[in-house]
This record gives C-alpha cells, sequence and structure tokens, in this order.
C-alpha cells in the first residue's frame, strides 16, 4: 500500500513537472551572464562582442558559455585581442554568419520597421523627434556601414552632405549621453551585418 502512495505522488509530480514550460534567457540575462563568465575567467572581452553573442545565441546558457569558451580558447591559443572581426571568424558555424553587404535600403527598411515609420516619413520634411531622430540615425548607420559618400547617402533621404554631416554628429553626440539608444544603435547594426 505504501508502494502504491509513492507511485501516485510519484505520478503527480512528474505530471506536473510536465506543464512547467522552460523560457530561454531574456536578452539582458545573457548579456549578464557573459560579463560574469568573463570576469570570472579573468579576461577582457569588448562590450560589443558579448551584446552580439547575447543577440545572435538566444536558445540555451550552455550553448551561450560554450561559445564564449571557445572564444577565449582561440584567443588565448593565438596570443590575439578578442574582437568583433575574430568573433565571427571563429563562431561563424554556430552563428552561421553570412557575409551580408549593407545598404542604405537595408538600413531604412531596418529603422523604418524599428521606429514604425514610412518611407515617406523617414525621407519627408518633417522636423518632429519622432521622424526626425529615426532619420538622422538612419544617415548614421549608412555613413557607419556603407562606403557610400555623404553626397550619395543624402541623396537617399532626399538631403544634400551638410545634412548628413549634421545628422552623424548629432547621433553621436546622442550615443555618447544614452546608454539606451547606444544599444539600440548596435542591436541594428548587429541585425543588419547578420542579415537578421
Amino acid at each position: 500500500a505504501d508502494l502504491q502512495g509513492i507511485e501516485d505522488r510519484l505520478r503527480t509530480r512528474i505530471a506536473q513537472g510536465l506543464t512547467v514550460q522552460i523560457q530561454p534567457p531574456s536578452y539582458e540575462l545573457r548579456l549578464a551572464i557573459l560579463q560574469d563568465k568573463t570576469e570570472r575567467m579573468g579576461v577582457a572581452v569588448p562590450r560589443d562582442v558579448l551584446e552580439f553573442l547575447a543577440d545572435r545565441i538566444s536558445s540555451s546558457v550552455r550553448e551561450l558559455e560554450g561559445a564564449l569558451k571557445r572564444l577565449v580558447a582561440h584567443a588565448q591559443l593565438i596570443g590575439t585581442d578578442i574582437s568583433m572581426e575574430t568573433t565571427r571568424e571563429v563562431l561563424k558555424d554556430i552563428l552561421n554568419i553570412r557575409d551580408v553587404k549593407v545598404n542604405v535600403q537595408m538600413i531604412q527598411d531596418a529603422v523604418m520597421a524599428h521606429y514604425n515609420l514610412s518611407i515617406a516619413e523617414l525621407k519627408g520634411k518633417q522636423r518632429d523627434r519622432r521622424i526626425a531622430r529615426p532619420r538622422q540615425l538612419a544617415m548614421y548607420l549608412a555613413k557607419t556601414l556603407t562606403p557610400l559618400s555623404l553626397p550619395d547617402i543624402g541623396a537617399h533621404f532626399g538631403r544634400d552632405h551638410t545634412t548628413v554631416i549634421h545628422a552623424v554628429r548629432q547621433t553621436e553626440n546622442l550615443m555618447s549621453r544614452d546608454a539606451a539608444l547606444t544599444r539600440e544603435v548596435k542591436g541594428l547594426v548587429v541585425r543588419l551585418k547578420s542579415g537578421s
């Protein structure tokens, strides 16, 4: 009878366990795990590399930690610093990285989707902050991620090169004071470069 009771309790507990869904860790948690791991390992990993890994490896903590260990081991073996370039090279098999050539159209599409704007708003003359800031950000990304000249970038937005210069400076200035904006920009860069 006692054995029957144990079986029932076990069955109940197992059944309860099946209803619990294990959610993958959030981006913030993944980033915190990586930061903690690098501190414990005593290695210097640039923040943009940690953010890139946290963004791209979301399936499990084990895979995330494994990627970091592999990256650190490679850098120590070769005797080089960890950079975005070495990260993409060393982990290309697990990150499924494609060599994406970023263009202004891709940047405009990403910014429009992220800020919920239309192409008319992005290229228009409205100056209110909800539209002007993303427009400036798009010009900044075009300057940073494409080989185009300032006049060429301006032409994509119906502006001249001086407006592009102002947009780049304004965005850099805002990013230096606003950590949340910097994270947003880096997230957009990662998505654009990975073609996702």
